[in-house]
């Protein structure tokens, strides 16, 4: 009788413990998909604002440099410097290659590069 006694103790900590490992990587991978939901929503919002402000450039006249668009609703905390133009070949021959930066806080979330022909 006394041996079963201690076997069951045994069993019961073997027990806890067991649920205790399977809490814990059950936790571990909440917090892991709650991460991979903020990185993915972040990668969203970038995306958004520059297409936005893809379509406003392709809209603008060819130019030394192209304002943010003015019809972007930017979030609180999201930034977008104004783009940066270079000319491929050194000179203005009418090909440049716009930069388009978008920031959350002071982190570049997204850098997306694009080219504008003078036609």
């Amino acid at each position: 009788m006394r041996s079963e006694k201690g076997a069951i103790l045994i069993e019961a900590i073997i027990a806890l413990a067991l649920l205790g490992i399977i809490g814990t990587s059950f936790l571990g991978s909440i917090g892991t998909a709650s991460r991979a939901t903020l990185v993915a929503d972040d990668k969203v919002t970038a995306e958004t604002l520059t297409r936005g402000q893809i379509e406003f450039i392709k809209a603008c006249a060819y130019a030394t440099e192209y304002p943010i668009n003015p019809a972007l609703d930017i979030p609180d905390g999201w930034s977008m410097p104004v783009p940066t133009v270079e000319n491929i070949h050194g000179t203005d021959d009418g090909i440049q290659k716009v930069t388009i930066t978008v920031l959350h806080g002071e982190e570049a979330v997204l850098a997306t590069v694009m080219y504008k022909v003078d036609r």
